[in-house]
């Protein structure tokens, strides 16, 4: 059997289109068939049938699907075992899935980083879907991931990395700082909430309304970002956590204060896959990632 047409499966199995699946393995959309073809016949099974404008994965596809990633991923890291990691001559890729606000102070400093003592060495950073997290990360769609505690498949390995409490952003000429901030004032004031999400309540709000309260929220965005220079305009009030809400404060005329409202510190977690762990390269990118944490107080 062709190990090839193993990673056209995988490919199909995670893009839900021949056409995706041919794109991410540059090739074209007719060798895609050719070799889902060949599979077919060695499963006797469709592996893959049309459902709308996408296609689905028959219950044998989704069976052996894991298996087949696993292994993949095993073959792949492999390749760099054994084998010495040179930062300064190293032309390796890495893939990491990081929110907002681990992406804003993280990145920085990582790159930096990187052109100093790595600069062959790539990254690109893309949106954590939670999920989709074990699996993409099983598969090798992702070299590791940075995000809050969660349940994740046997074979992810994580590290604590640091815990932050939650904050109040606001103006430094608003009527409320200086003072000390009640729970009162807070719910009466106009509010920015972040989310990746387009609905759903954010840990503060879910808190909140656990006691039964509620409070006014007048923009939902998607950015840390923007919503920190809307705030720095605005009467509005912004609840982040306190090391992303320093950063926002060494350009921005903004202050922080503690928020009237007990919630438990949040935790970030990094995640990889168990094969990755002997992985030379990847362990330095791990090391780099977890001294810049330190070095900004995060541990």
């Amino acid at each position: 059997m062709d190990l090839n047409l193993f990673k056209v499966f995988d490919a199909v199995y995670r893009a839900s289109s021949l056409t995706e699946a041919a794109k991410d393995l540059h090739i074209t959309q007719p060798a895609v068939s050719n070799a889902l073809a060949r599979l077919r016949e060695h499963f006797d099974d469709p592996l893959f049938v049309r459902r709308g404008r996408s296609i689905a994965p028959t219950p044998l596809a989704d069976s052996i699907a894991k298996d087949i990633a696993n292994s993949l991923m095993t073959l792949q890291e492999s390749l760099h075992k054994g084998q010495d990691f040179d930062p300064g001559t190293s032309q390796r890729q890495f893939i990491i899935c990081m929110g907002d606000p681990i992406e804003f102070v993280a990145l920085p400093e990582l790159i930096t980083l990187l052109q100093q003592h790595a600069p062959g060495v790539k990254l690109q950073s893309q949106r954590l879907v939670r999920d989709q997290l074990s699996r993409q990360l099983i598969s090798g769609e992702v070299s590791m991931a940075i995000d809050i505690p969660q349940p994740v498949d046997n074979s992810i390995q994580q590290q604590f990395l640091f815990k932050d409490n939650l904050c109040v952003l606001m103006r430094r000429d608003h009527p409320l700082c200086g003072q000390s901030l009640s729970l009162k004032q807070y719910l009466n004031a106009g509010h920015i909430t972040v989310s990746g999400r387009s609905r759903g309540a954010v840990l503060e709000d879910a808190t909140l309304n656990r006691k039964g309260l509620n409070r006014h929220i007048i923009l939902r965005g998607q950015s840390y970002y923007s919503a920190s220079h809307i705030v720095a305009t605005s009467d509005l009030l912004l609840t982040l956590p306190l090391h992303l809400a320093q950063r926002f404060q060494q350009f921005l005329p903004l202050a922080t204060m503690p928020l009237p409202l007990k919630i438990p510190a949040l935790e970030m977690m990094m995640y990889w896959h168990r094969s990755a762990s002997n992985d030379t390269a990847h362990e330095w990118l791990r090391d780099s990632i977890h001294k810049i944490i330190a070095q900004n107080g995060n541990t």
